[in-house]
């Protein structure tokens, strides 16, 4: 299936996500040559949840915010992992984004 062939495109990705750091929704989907599957990306973080390799929790949106953090099983779970890795956040958005934000773009070669 071809969705199963993106989610683990996405799980590649996700993997190299440095502690401390977080990217986003659209910055794996515009690495990936998709640049229009943000939601995707998505649902393929929604999925992973049952791979503790996929660290999700490192993954927001544009702006900084844990639109994902409902999937983690407790309202704080999200959070908590990302302030355990020296991420500030406050009413669901990491502070000082530009600081914590990863580009596959810039970080990775080209997928």
């Amino acid at each position: 299936m071809k969705e199963d062939s993106f989610f683990l495109k996405v799980y590649q990705v996700v993997r190299k996500i440095p502690y401390g750091k977080v990217t986003s929704y659209g910055a794996i989907a515009k690495y990936l040559g998709a640049g229009r599957s943000a939601r995707m990306v998505g649902w393929a973080m929604n999925a992973s949840h049952n791979d503790p390799s996929v660290p999700a929790h490192r993954v927001v949106n544009k702006k900084g915010l844990l639109t994902g953090k409902h999937h983690f099983g407790g309202s704080n779970i999200m959070q908590q992992l990302l302030e355990n890795e020296g991420i500030k956040i406050i009413d669901n958005q990491i502070q000082n984004l530009e600081t914590h934000y990863w580009d596959p773009q810039v970080e990775l070669p080209p997928f």
